[in-house]
This record gives C-alpha cells, sequence and structure tokens, in this order.
C-alpha cells in the first residue's frame, strides 16, 4: 500500500474542513481525487506533503509513519501545484538544473536526469527557450518536468491541465499514463474535469465537506447504479434489478407481447459526471 490515513482531522478556526477521513491508496495505481470546492482536496493533498499541519490522525506512507520519517517521504514524493512553479526569464533546461540542485541531485547525474524529464514530457525543441515565451501547454509540461526531477514513487498532480487547449490537454494526459505505466509511479490526481478522471484512473474517492463520501474502482462506480432504463417509441420503463431480476424479464416479454420495440437499454451511469452529480446533490459551492 503506497498511503494509509486513518481517522485524518483538520479544522480550521473550529471548520471542519476534513473529519475523520479514512483513505487507501495501492502502490502504482492512478487515484483520482474528485470533490466540489471546498470538500478539501487541497487541504488533503497539502498535508500529505507537508505544506499543512494535520490536528489529528495517522499517516503511513510505504509502511513509513509520516511524523517520524519526513525527510524520506519528501525524498520519494513529488507535489505539482495548479500555479506555476518555475522562473519564466530562465530556459527550460536551466529551470530544471537549477530545481535539480535543489533536490541535492549529484553533478555527474544531473544532466541525465534533466535530459531524461524532458524527453518524457517532449520538451526538447524548447529546453533553450525562456518559459515566458511557452504556451500554457508547454508551462504545463514544464511543471511536470520539474516535479519529475527527483524520480518520485508518489506524484501528486493538482489541476495539470488548466487553461490549456484541448489537443495541449490531451497530450499531458497520455504523458501522465506514460509515467504510470513506465515508471510505475503512483500518481494522486486532482481534477474538476470528469471525463479526465475517467480516462486516466484506476480508483476514484470522492470528497465532499471533509468526508470520504464514495471510494471505488472507476468500473463499479459507473456500473453501481442498478436501475435499468427500457426506451420504447414513447414510453420508458425503469426497473430496479438490485431488487428483482425478473422483474426485468417480465417486462421485456410483456413489452414483446404487445408488440412495442425496444429502442434502447440503459444500464449504470452514463459517465462519472453523472454520477458525480448525482451523489453530491448538485448544488453550487463557493
Amino acid at each position: 500500500m503506497a498511503i494509509k490515513i486513518k481517522s485524518l482531522n483538520k479544522n480550521y478556526d473550529k471548520y471542519a474542513v476534513l473529519e475523520n477521513l479514512n483513505l487507501h491508496i495501492k502502490e502504482g495505481e492512478i487515484f483520482g481525487l474528485l470533490g466540489p470546492n471546498g470538500a478539501g482536496k487541497t487541504t488533503l493533498v497539502s498535508i500529505l506533503n507537508y505544506l499543512e499541519k494535520k490536528d489529528s490522525g495517522s499517516i503511513e506512507v510505504f509502511g513509513k509513519t509520516y511524523e517520524k520519517n519526513k525527510k524520506y517521504i519528501q525524498s520519494i514524493s513529488s507535489y505539482v501545484p495548479q500555479s506555476y512553479a518555475f522562473y519564466p526569464d530562465l530556459t527550460a533546461y536551466e529551470n530544471l538544473e537549477f530545481f535539480a540542485a535543489l533536490y541535492k541531485i549529484k553533478t555527474n547525474k544531473m544532466q541525465e536526469v534533466i535530459n531524461s524529464c524532458i524527453k518524457m514530457t517532449a520538451l526538447e525543441k524548447y529546453r533553450n527557450k525562456q518559459a515566458k515565451t511557452f504556451s500554457g501547454g508547454l508551462k504545463r509540461r514544464l511543471n511536470i518536468a520539474i516535479g519529475l526531477l527527483n524520480e518520485p514513487k508518489i506524484l501528486y498532480l493538482d489541476e495539470p491541465t488548466v487553461g490549456i487547449d484541448p489537443q495541449s490537454r490531451k497530450y499531458i494526459l497520455d504523458i501522465i499514463k506514460e509515467i504510470n505505466i513506465n515508471k510505475k509511479t503512483t500518481i494522486i490526481y486532482t481534477s474538476h474535469y470528469m471525463d479526465e478522471i475517467e480516462y486516466l484512473c484506476d480508483e476514484i474517492a470522492i470528497l465532499d465537506r471533509g468526508h470520504i463520501i464514495k471510494k471505488d474502482s472507476k468500473v463499479n462506480l459507473l456500473n453501481e447504479n442498478s436501475v435499468v432504463t427500457i426506451f420504447t417509441e414513447d414510453e420508458e420503463f425503469k426497473i430496479n434489478t438490485q431488487d428483482s431480476y425478473d422483474d426485468f424479464l417480465e417486462l421485456c416479454a410483456k413489452l414483446k407481447k404487445e408488440n412495442k420495440q425496444i429502442l434502447n437499454i440503459e444500464y449504470g451511469n452514463k459517465s462519472l459526471e453523472e454520477m458525480f452529480l448525482k451523489i453530491t446533490k448538485q448544488d453550487l459551492r463557493d
């Protein structure tokens, strides 16, 4: 197990941001963390990266306790924030060289590591260009490249495709998949784009008002709705197969007997977004 969280609590001015939160994240998976604004996602990721202090609860990372193994956990983790985390006046290579020095990567290994990160994020053509000249997609890729310098076992990605065009967005999603497959990196991915989570993630947790309200595999989340909807030319019928699958078969037989053609049958949630809106009640969050 990559991360084990038990009974985690965090309050701001007596307001519970995280309350008795329990979560397990498996090694090597892409884990999607979903939630409306103010759900506690950023606070959770900040605590895991020692940017915020927890009030109570326990955390283990690869079997190491959170309090006693800060240096080790930080050395195997990397956090790529939503904001750009580089120097715009430096070139891509100079930025990577600067942050590699902060990571204390040995001089004889530094160039190899930087070149590997540049190749992984397809920045070869831009390595000697100033970051301030980059498009939004290139800036996002540089952010990720910097996050890969320490060859992390756990990579936290916070909204890594905000504000970029669809082509760059798809390219970055494919880079993330490649990192996960080739490097066996455990990735914790937060996003408001449901289709990204659906495309990338193996397991998904939905956080709302400081609680995990749903956690399961993507397949189970999409298929958990037991209601089957049968569409005919002028009617639709809903059957809860959890109560009785026989009811579904009887209805099909009845429609056939009445010469009512079945045009379509739908089962489960059409998309992750549909499921998300159902369980978070669709109300606006500030």
